[in-house]
């Protein structure tokens, strides 16, 4: 049995600047903090996304996007960032743009991943759920590529980032009715959001990282700033910080190959071969 003292090191792939703080800042910043190496990997830069005339767009937008990831990471502790460089997709992309993430050869993109997985003996590598959590394009070409990455690289633990579905769709259902355009904003439809409950394995407690989690969010100002009313990003890092705590306070993950009687609130107690990280 491996101690609780040991460390690991986790590797966290997202689709875009804004996604690694919103889905898994805290457990980020509050494994930096316990003293293990995380290592944060992005797709693309976000060059697509909405975003103010001020910030420019194209790869003006994705060279601000790319420092806001930047300043992100080092808030919540994170010993390297590394940009796969492909191009953003956009929510609804063109399947003619050869260049666009979600068009591209997933087991090539694997190969690409796999080799930072190797080259940090990854023990946890993180992405989204298969629904790519609400839909986007470019999420669920990262379940995909994550998946097969972590197979090719031998990497042991892979954690999907997720929220409680059904909570999820009742929100954007809501949305939908008081029109507001985020509530048209699942592609798949809000029958297909993120986890049911009942597979989700881990809901981990991050009110020791909760500052540095709305920090690394705040550190974005170009996903806080364009459209027609104030962003979602914006209003979140001004919530409170004990509403801050009530929405953003947990996170959810779906490990592959664990069941999910009990909720688990250590991301590598698989590693420790222990069920000590059981959430009370």
């Amino acid at each position: 049995m491996i101690p609780s003292s040991a460390r690991f090191t986790l590797v966290s792939f997202h689709a875009h600047p804004d996604d690694e703080a919103l889905l898994t800042g805290g457990l980020l910043g509050r494994s930096a903090a316990e003293g293990h190496r995380v290592v944060l990997v992005t797709a693309t830069a976000g060059e697509r996304g909405m975003a103010d005339h001020g910030d420019g767009g194209g790869d003006g937008l994705g060279a601000v996007r790319m420092t806001e990831l930047g300043a992100s990471a080092r808030i919540l502790g994170c010993a390297r960032v590394v940009g796969l460089g492909y191009a953003d997709s956009g929510l609804h992309p063109n399947p003619d743009d050869p260049s666009a993430f979600a068009n591209q050869d997933a087991s090539r993109c694997a190969a690409v991943l796999a080799d930072v997985l190797r080259e940090e003996r990854a023990d946890v590598l993180t992405i989204y759920d298969a629904n790519g959590g609400y839909g986007h394009p470019d999420h669920v070409q990262v379940h995909l590529v994550g998946v097969l990455a972590a197979k090719l690289a031998g990497t042991p633990v892979v954690l999907e980032a997720t929220v409680p579905g059904r909570l999820f769709a009742a929100v954007l259902r809501a949305l939908a009715l008081l029109g507001h355009p985020l509530g048209g904003s699942a592609p798949m439809g809000t029958g297909r959001v993120f986890s049911h409950r009942t597979l989700i394995t881990h809901r981990v407690r991050v009110l020791g990282a909760l500052r540095r989690k709305r920090a690394a969010m705040a550190a974005h100002g170009s996903q806080r700033r364009g459209g027609a009313g104030r962003r979602a990003l914006d209003r979140f890092v001004r919530l409170p910080l004990p509403v801050f705590w009530l929405v953003f306070g947990r996170e959810w993950y779906v490990e592959h190959g664990r069941q999910a009687p009990a909720r688990l609130d250590d991301v590598f107690v698989s590693l420790r071969g222990s069920a000590d990280g059981t959430a009370r």
